[in-house]
Parts: C-alpha cells; structure tokens; sequence
C-alpha cells in the first residue's frame, strides 16, 4: 500500500502577517492557510499577536487612493496646458506663414510687372531712341527726364535690369518654394542698406523692389 503524503505544515508567517493585517477574518485566514480558526486562535493567545495594524493599512490606503486622483487630475491640467500652448503657438506660425504668402504673392506680382516693362522696352527701342532724340533737340527738355530716357535706352541699362530681376525671380521662387512647404526652409542672404546681410524671408515686397531698382555705382 503506497505511503500517503503528509499534509504541508502551515506557513505560520503568513498566517501572523494577516491575522495583524486585520482585513480578513480568523475564518478567512484559517480557510485560505489549511488550518483551524481555533488553532489560530492559540497561536495568536501563545506568541502574543495583535491585529493592531488595520489602522496603518487604511490609512496607507486612503494616501495611495488620494495620490492616485492628485496624479490623475494633475496630468489632466498639464494636457490642457500643453494643448493650449501647442494651439496658441501654431496659430501664431500659421498667422505668419500666411502673411509670408500674401507678401511673396505681392512681390512676384510686382517683379512680372517690371519684367513687362522691360520687354516692352526691348522691344521699341527704336521708338525710344526717337523719342531720345526728340528730347535732345529741345531747348527746354528736363534734365532728369533725359537721364530717364537715356538709362533705359541703353543696352547695359536693360541688362542690368535684366540680371535684378533674374536674381528677384530667384528669391521670390525660392521663398514660394519655402512657404508653401515644397522643400526645406534655406538660409538666402541680401545686402542691406546698411550693408548687412538680410534673410530673404524678412525682406517685404517694398525691400524687393529696392533691390530691383538700386542706382548703378
């Protein structure tokens, strides 16, 4: 006849630790460790045990809890916190991408114009020549209008033309290219008045035209 197995001996130290606990009853433990409530009972008379720490845990619990809603709601206000800046700061670069549009549009209105005017006066240089010499023959001709007539009848007034507004084309291009987001925001430098470097994305279409128009030096 094979040997029975003995029963395992009761883990007395987890049955001390939730007898002290206090949240199950001397029934509960006793059921869950394999023992008697009665012989709990005794070991708790014998060894002296107290189920004094029920307090402690409720307490501990109710910090727990309490931290657990503190953490919640903290992390709730900083979402929103962090929403409304987000919010705030992308409309503030949307506002101004639109503005760089708007300018950008108005810039290249004005160089297509200019680039008009220019082929206008390529193609009747002959009748501004004419008119050049009418002006010449004059006793009382203006002075500074036929400076005028004579900057833009000559083949190096238009050409220099010509290269200002290759180079205003370039920029407008490429600050389109730019703010419409068709490749990656670039560094593009102009000289200033003061003859400093000026970011291209700074310069407003009236800055432009100042560029398209600088008296030759």
């Amino acid at each position: 006849m094979a040997q029975q197995e003995k029963p395992a001996a009761p883990d007395w130290e987890r049955i001390e630790a939730d007898y002290r606990a206090g949240l199950l009853s001397v029934r509960e433990i006793a059921s869950s460790n394999g023992v008697s409530h009665v012989a709990i009972g005794k070991r708790a008379k014998r060894d002296g045990w107290e189920r004094d720490l029920q307090a402690k845990i409720k307490a501990k619990a109710d910090a727990l809890v309490t931290k657990a809603e503190v953490t919640k709601e903290v992390t709730s206000e900083q979402a929103v916190t962090e929403r409304r800046i987000v919010d705030a700061n992308a409309q503030v670069i949307a506002d101004v991408r639109v503005s760089h549009r708007r300018d950008i549009a108005r810039a290249r209105s004005l160089a297509m114009k200019l680039l008009d005017e220019l082929e206008i006066q390529t193609d009747n240089i002959d009748l501004l020549e004419q008119i050049e010499t009418a002006l010449a023959n004059g006793d009382d001709a203006p002075d500074g209008l036929m400076r005028v007539f004579q900057r833009v009848t000559s083949i190096a007034g238009r050409i220099d033309s010509a290269k200002k507004l290759a180079e205003a084309m370039k920029v407008l291009v490429g600050m389109e290219r730019e703010a419409y987001g068709i490749v990656e925001a670039a560094k593009v430098e102009h000289t200033g008045k003061d003859g400093g470097p000026v970011e291209v994305v700074h310069m407003t279409p009236e800055a432009i035209r100042e560029v398209m128009e600088k008296d030759d030096c």
